[in-house]
């Protein structure tokens, strides 16, 4: 990030924390949701857009966060707070040892593992109706409130500033990172792998890191969207999510942190605006998507970054 455009975003921030005092309520529902989807989106950049690392099962830290989640808030009366960290904790955990076998593979073997891994949560969402309600899903998730004034998240307001912490706080936390060493040698494996192989790094060690971090940062989305909606069900695993979540990396800008939180605000804009107009709305939403890979591959924050380059120069 130049230093340039650090203030513009520092000021997309502060015009975020004063949405709720000029927003209406569906308005904040719909900014809260994005704000979720920009985590998620996020996330996935850390391994396809610093790594290269293409992941088909994303959906997977998404959901199990979810479920993780709601699945304390419904059984175990455990604050919200402590709930939703709890639930990306798990993800990250489980990561360690999803990362462990689809590092085994590289290229197209390590997306369709991602995949396979996705889709083995997917059925077990399905079969282990004790815990995870079968198709029913787990409906009802409340938003249990906590000690230390935490009883304030669990209103509308308050719901949204959680979540407008936890995308600034991630936002941070991944900016540090591909900052740091860490991240310079993500961005070799993503350049040229054997050579950073060559210099003496065990990159599968750094790739199952990333993949961990990825997945709990999805993972906390995950858990931040069960208490919003109030349900997780079997969807929020389903390879489809995958898919989407990559197209909003891909439209936003990969390897820029901040377009893939645009990506997501647009891909959700769009499906409600096309969506009202159209039953075929994916078709068309196809259609934007095809132009910007052929005419925008840099994606929104690319090209938006690119034009104010160029009016700085003339």
């Amino acid at each position: 990030m130049t230093g340039a455009l650090r203030p513009l975003l520092i000021v997309v921030v502060l015009v975020l924390a004063a949405a709720p005092l000029g927003l209406p309520p569906f308005a904040m529902t719909l900014l809260t949701e994005a704000l979720i989807l920009g985590l998620f989106a996020m996330s996935l950049d850390l391994m396809f857009g610093y790594t290269r690392l293409v992941s088909f099962g994303h959906a997977a830290a998404y959901g199990l966060g979810a479920y993780a989640c709601g699945w304390l808030l419904l059984h175990t009366g455990m604050p919200l707070l402590f709930a939703v960290f709890a639930g990306a904790l798990l993800t990250g955990v489980v990561a360690i040892g999803v990362g462990w076998m689809c590092t085994l593979a590289t290229g197209v073997s390590f997306a369709m593992l991602t995949l396979a891994f996705a889709q083995l949560l997917y059925a077990i969402s399905f079969k282990w109706t004790s815990v995870t309600g079968g198709s029913d899903g787990l409906a009802g998730i409340p938003r249990t409130p906590g000690p230390f004034g935490l009883d304030a998240l669990t209103s509308k307001t308050g719901f949204y500033y959680l979540v407008l912490a936890c995308l600034v706080g991630a936002f941070l936390l991944c900016l540090a990172l591909v900052r740091s060493p860490f991240g310079a040698v993500l961005r070799g494996i993503r350049e040229n792998e054997a050579k950073t192989i060559a210099l003496g790094y065990n990159t599968r060690l750094y790739k199952i890191a990333v993949v961990a971090v990825a997945y709990a940062l999805g993972g906390l989305a995950g858990a931040l969207y069960a208490p919003f909606a109030g349900f997780a069900n079997t969807e929020l695993l389903f390879w489809l999510l995958s898919g989407q979540v990559l197209i909003m990396v891909i439209v936003g800008g990969s390897g820029t942190l901040v377009g893939p939180i645009l990506g997501a605000a647009f891909f959700m804009l769009m499906e409600h605006q096309l969506s009202s107009w159209t039953e075929a709305w994916a078709l068309y939403f196809g259609l934007i998507f095809i132009a910007f890979v052929l005419f925008a591959p840099q994606g929104i924050w690319g090209v938006a970054t690119g034009w104010l380059r160029r009016a700085r120069t003339s």
